[in-house]
């Protein structure tokens, strides 16, 4: 039951930074992060938060059926925009592939040279 304070705290700790710095990253990333961070620093030991972390992983399918159900009511609409959703994919893949590749080139070109 401690675990599961802990990982909700921290979400709601994320959450209210998010809002002080006005939504500029998300409280969930910032909560992640924060929950990291005590991790690392032994604030919190891994032990306390398996059993929560654990459970929550189990049940993660459970929270992408809304999702799935938004996907199928909104069929419609994806179908008039598929086009555009392949192209702006098939874009933003090659764009990522692309830029990872020259960093990693880069990189390595430092690490070698």
């Amino acid at each position: 039951m401690k675990g599961l304070f802990v990982i909700l705290a921290c979400w709601l700790a994320g959450n209210y930074l998010s809002m002080l710095i006005d939504g500029y990253l998300s409280g969930n990333i910032i909560g992640m992060l924060l929950l990291f961070t005590l991790l690392c620093c032994g604030v919190v030991k891994g032990e306390t938060v398996r059993g929560a972390a654990k459970f929550l992983l189990g049940t993660m399918a459970l929270f992408f059926v809304p999702f799935g159900v938004g996907l199928m009511e909104s069929y419609g609409v994806i179908m008039d925009n598929i086009a555009a959703i392949v192209i702006a994919t098939v874009v933003s893949t090659f764009g990522v592939i692309v830029t990872v590749g020259w960093v990693f080139q880069l990189l390595n070109s430092k690490n070698n040279g």
